[in-house]
């Protein structure tokens, strides 16, 4: 799997951000994801799925690329230019959100303590392994920053200025949130090239299961959730 860039689909959502989640430079706009690209792999495979943002993909026990083995992603855009999605069941390591509240000044060392208890214990993922210092927030749809939050699908919303953090921070933040750190990208053609290639699963959405803070037992709700049971899926399993 070749994760260098997103294509150009990212770069259209991307221009709805224009503040790195983790720098401290409001006016700092984001780099182009497709700057270092590799060429694309070419169009779509015939009968390949509809797009799939808002969906969830579920990798197949053979999946070749480590960073993905037993990964569960959400996909936050799908088109013919592309795709980005952010893994939820893979914690950053070392990294907690009081701690990365105190990095970034939005918190005193001496107030992590203080936090409320579901912020202290709001998952901090792995979301990729493009841009890895890039932050992203997916949350439930009770909380909205104009031009910087994004209504995906089933009640799921994509925000990544680092205000949502300050609102998480006072207790005026999303009822329920992850912060992802990185994505995952595809360039045209090549998820869905994957997908046909038995790489991947796809079913909908479970927002539950997505802000769940239980990460080890993500992948295994996802397939149960498509009506396979992990222990009987073969490496040579269709889509769903």
């Amino acid at each position: 799997m070749d994760n260098a860039g997103a294509g150009r689909s990212m770069g259209i959502m991307r221009s709805r951000f224009p503040q790195d989640l983790l720098s401290k430079d409001a006016a700092g706009g984001p780099p182009d994801p497709r700057a270092d690209a590799p060429a694309a792999r070419g169009a779509p495979a015939q009968g390949a799925p509809s797009y799939l943002d808002g969906q969830l993909l579920v990798a197949m026990p053979g999946m070749a690329d480590e960073r993905f083995s037993r990964s569960v992603i959400y996909l936050c855009a799908h088109s013919a230019e592309g795709a980005m999605g952010i893994i939820v069941n893979k914690p950053a390591a070392d990294l907690n959100m009081p701690d990365l509240l105190v990095q970034l000044d939005i918190i005193a060392q001496d107030d992590a303590i203080r936090l409320p208890s579901r912020v202290g214990h709001m998952p901090v993922l792995m979301g990729g392994p493009v841009e890895a210092s890039r932050g992203f927030v997916l949350h439930s749809p009770d909380f909205h920053i104009d031009q910087s939050t994004l209504l995906i699908d089933n009640g799921i919303c994509l925000t990544a200025t680092i205000e949502i953090l300050r609102a998480i921070a006072v207790g005026k933040g999303p009822s329920s949130a992850v912060l992802a750190l990185g994505y995952a990208g595809w360039q045209a053609g090549q998820l869905e090239s994957e997908i046909q290639a038995n790489g991947w699963l796809h079913c909908p959405a479970d927002p539950d299961l997505i802000f769940n803070s239980a990460l080890e037992t993500k992948y295994d709700r996802a397939l149960r959730g498509i009506g396979i049971e992990p222990a009987m899926l073969s490496t040579t399993a269709g889509h769903a």
